[in-house]
């Protein structure tokens, strides 16, 4: 029987290492042998699996946003009602795995770095894309009104600035605060005229 490849496996932990190098750093301004060193392997393996930091980055970007897509529909599968299935996708995009300091701080500098990277730039649009169609879907259910599109993002724009802060410092909500923040707008927007 021929064993599993443990290139999944390592680019998996490059990819964790690169996290956790942006995230002591601050920035991207870490190199390829301080990522490689943080997933005990050699400069020359990580440059192997990735050519360079570039392509190391993008990948953790496109890692990142695979985790959320996974948990958001893990997420949705057990809820049944559309206003279940908003919570769902709130849930999913506040997960531990994905509120978890170093990931958070990752993406600060992911964001920046979408300013001078077309792959980079791609993915985030991807993301806010599937962020807003998601919400939008379960509120034209719930309200039948052409708003839904315009209260999806404003509840994408609550998520995304609620994850940020996280990343900005110690007073940021705890992670069932910021879902309920999120939640409160949401019922306070169904239940409002014109809803």
């Amino acid at each position: 029987m021929a064993r599993p490849s443990v290139e999944p496996a390592r680019r998996r932990d490059l990819m964790n290492a690169a996290i956790k190098a942006i995230h002591k750093r601050g920035s991207l301004d870490v190199t390829m042998s301080e990522i490689a060193g943080f997933a005990g392997v050699s400069p020359a393996l990580a440059h192997h699996y990735f050519g360079g930091k570039d392509q190391l980055i993008v990948a953790t970007m496109r890692h990142l946003l695979s985790e959320l897509r996974r948990a958001t529909v893990d997420e949705l599968r057990q809820a049944g009602s559309p206003r279940h299935r908003l919570s769902a996708i709130v849930s999913a995009s506040f997960g531990p795995e994905q509120f978890d300091r170093e990931t958070v701080s990752a993406w600060l500098t992911f964001y920046h770095y979408a300013q001078s990277s077309d792959a980079a730039a791609r993915l985030l649009r991807v993301y806010f894309s599937r962020l807003n169609s998601n919400l939008a879907a379960e509120l034209r259910k719930l309200t039948g009104t052409a708003r839904a599109y315009d209260m999806a993002q404003t509840i994408a724009a609550l998520i995304d600035g609620l994850y940020l802060r996280q990343g900005l410092g110690d007073h940021a909500p705890a992670r069932q605060r910021v879902i309920d923040l999120v939640e409160a707008y949401i019922d306070s927007r169904l239940a409002g005229p014109g809803a």
